[in-house]
């Protein structure tokens, strides 16, 4: 008999993490420090860790024996390498805009 996976937390939507709207022009309130992307890139850099920490438990549980399901193992697992994937990819495509943005004013 199998038991349901419950340790493992669902990734959280890019919705979630901070909805945005089409700016209008009552509406549009432009933020010089830039805290909104600062605080959904946290979140999303904290909510990668957390997967990889819960990934890392499952692993020691399993390595100790004590793991009673392997299957959340492979599923924490795969979860935190795409969860790190797409940070990578993320960080990637952040840098290529930067360096498109300050190629324009030379």
């Amino acid at each position: 008999m199998t038991t349901p996976i419950s340790g493992i937390s669902a990734i959280a939507p890019v919705s979630s993490l901070g909805a945005t709207s089409a700016p209008t022009a009552t509406t549009a309130t432009p933020s010089s420090s830039g805290s909104d992307f600062a605080s959904v890139l946290g979140k999303g850099l904290d909510s990668v860790n957390s997967t990889q920490a819960n990934a890392d438990n499952l692993a020691v549980q399993a390595a100790t024996g004590s793991l009673t399901d392997p299957a959340a193992l492979t599923v924490a697992m795969t979860q935190a390498q795409l969860m790190t994937q797409l940070m990578t990819t993320v960080q990637s495509k952040a840098v290529a805009s930067f360096n498109t943005i300050m190629g324009m004013q030379a």
